[in-house]
């Protein structure tokens, strides 16, 4: 949604993004690019952030209860004036989170007669959640969009036809990963099979088989290393499955940026699983979906593949469970649908085939670039520069 409300604004079209903010950032802010173009930034819910700082899912419940209470009423305020002034606006949400709000909002605008001004849409990114969304109210209060066929058939069995739109990236995704802090983390784990996952923690997301990928190759005389970010939830079951397996187990918070990352995987020779806690922030993780030599990104049922694009755009390799359109297995990815013995076998032979995987790595460059958001925004989304820009 980031990347998308950037690449509005840069099409002069007055474009707000609301989400549940830092506390110790401005509660608004205006930002602007190069060419002048502004995004306005709201951040939500701080008084809660300020008791509850680990991320966003830190305190979920209570962030989503104040977020739908409280944004479609502020929201409407500031829409109806210019929408009874005859202008019209377009509103998109994503996530189970919001499915409150937008229901909330759409009832505002038809008391006050002003629905038909408003586009209001709600895209489903991903299935988290999808258990506690009421899908009758919501195809009543708002299109329905959703980013893969998967997804759209998953929503199909839930009595929603949804519309299918393109994931994207912003550009931050294609920023390259500082060689200096990538040489030394290389350098400094080179005897390593690095691997990283970042995901929630949901038993969808195959933490425990990432434990699994773990100790086979150890039992195949390799030397992994798992850097495992999880969100949500409290990771336990991956945590108890590790140990289970004999494997070692640390936990650290890592600092900002490439170096932080670079300085967090220091003196782990005696470490297979390392739990990053805290949040991390983006070069951070960019730093680590290029430097592992595979991100682990299987899951059960249907994705987005957004975590696939992230990978490929920081040039790194993912290795999935699902042949999404994009996914060229051996060209941008591995693309594997077995357990984990032959996750292992195939990571054990492209940390021994560098060719092979900077081939991938390439590859994968490539496919990401495709899903740029201003390209998404022109060619796929057909959305025109605002008349007065």
């Amino acid at each position: 949604m980031r990347g998308l409300t950037r690449s509005l604004s840069s099409k002069g079209h007055e474009t707000h993004l609301w989400f549940v903010g830092a506390p110790d950032a401005p509660g608004q802010e205006t930002r602007r690019d190069a060419d002048g173009a502004a995004l306005h930034l709201h951040r939500w819910c701080q008084w809660l952030s300020a008791g509850l700082p680990n991320g966003v899912y830190d305190g979920e419940a209570e962030k989503v209860d104040d977020y739908q209470r409280s944004l479609p009423p502020s929201l409407f305020e500031r829409l109806a004036p210019k929408l009874m002034a005859g202008e019209r606006a377009t509103i998109l949400a994503e996530e189970h989170q919001t499915v409150g709000a937008v229901v909330q909002l759409d009832a505002l605008l038809r008391q006050a007669g002003l629905r038909e001004r408003v586009t209001l849409g709600w895209n489903a990114s991903d299935t988290y959640g999808f258990e506690r969304i009421d899908w009758a109210a919501l195809d009543a209060a708002a299109t329905v969009t959703t980013v893969t066929e998967s997804m759209r058939a998953l929503l199909r069995e839930r009595g929603v036809d949804a519309l299918l739109v393109p994931n994207g990236l912003d550009e931050e995704a294609f920023e390259p990963v500082p060689r200096k802090a990538l040489r030394r983390l290389r350098g400094r784990l080179r005897e390593r099979l690095l691997l990283a996952k970042v995901g929630v923690f949901d038993p969808r997301e195959r933490w425990e088989e990432a434990m699994q990928v773990v100790a086979s190759l150890k039992a195949q005389g390799e030397l992994p290393l798992l850097v495992a970010r999880g969100v949500g939830g409290d990771g336990s079951a991956a945590r108890e499955r590790a140990r289970a397996l004999g494997l070692r187990v640390a936990f650290r918070a890592f600092d900002a940026g490439a170096d932080g990352a670079e300085m967090g995987l220091r003196g782990l020779e005696a470490v297979d699983v390392l739990f990053a806690e805290g949040p991390l922030d983006r070069e951070a993780e960019r730093t680590l979906l290029r430097g592992a030599t595979a991100v682990l990104t299987q899951r059960d049922g249907a994705t987005s593949g957004l975590l696939e694009l992230e990978t490929m755009a920081a040039g790194g390799v993912a290795c999935t469970g699902h042949a999404e359109a994009f996914c060229e297995p051996g060209e941008n990815a591995l693309v594997l649908g077995g357990g984990p013995r032959e996750v292992s076998g195939a990571l054990e032979g492209l940390a021994h085939r560098p060719r092979e995987a900077t081939r991938i790595r390439r590859g994968a460059r490539r496919t990401a670039r495709r899903f740029r958001w201003p390209k998404v925004v022109e060619e796929r989304l057909r959305v025109a520069p605002a008349a007065h820009a």
